[in-house]
């Protein structure tokens, strides 16, 4: 489950990484503006789309109520303590509908079954590309966007193409 920002938004992400590869230690390829996602839970890596798993993510994501909302991302810092290859993100300060979003959300996938892939730990950010380590976050302009929806991925292993198998509008409570 992951939150696309709009196309405004990811075209800056896609900028703010490119203007990166310029700083010492950073290399790589930024992702693509229809790649930069807000992972929310990952379902695990498959050899294939077990439908049992899809049926249940979507039986989860029918269950989840709440208005849309915007979110704000403002630094950029290094994710992993790996020295080298070393995912840089943009990261965002306290944003409790997030958070709400990726509890409730996780909480629908344990009713629905899918216990075992609820991340428990939340840490929002956007991958930009890979690089070494940054030693320390920088600020940047924010990057914002209005959360309206989230969606069930299949990522295919080892390809950069993305395959949305549903999406879920966040609607102001009736």
């Amino acid at each position: 489950f992951a939150v696309f920002p709009d196309a405004p938004a990811a075209q800056r992400i896609v900028a703010v990484a490119n203007a990166l590869r310029v700083q010492p230690g950073v290399r790589g390829k930024p992702l693509r503006e229809d790649r930069v996602h807000v992972t929310l839970h990952h379902l695990g890596d498959h050899a294939g789309l077990p439908q049992q798993v899809v049926a249940a993510a979507r039986a989860a994501a029918e269950q989840v109520r709440m208005a849309p909302f915007d979110v704000a991302f403002d630094s950029v810092a290094s994710f992993s303590g790996r020295p080298r290859n070393c995912p840089l993100v943009l990261r965002c300060g306290e944003v409790p509908a997030l958070f709400a979003l990726q509890s409730g959300l996780g909480d629908r996938m344990r009713e629905a079954g899918l216990d075992r892939w609820v991340e428990r730990a939340f840490t929002p950010h956007v991958t930009l590309l890979y690089g070494d380590r940054w030693r320390d976050s920088r600020g940047i302009a924010p990057v914002a966007w209005r959360v309206r929806e989230f969606v069930l991925v299949h990522s295919l292993l080892g390809r950069t193409e993305p395959r949305v198998l549903g999406r879920w509008r966040l609607q102001e409570p009736a």
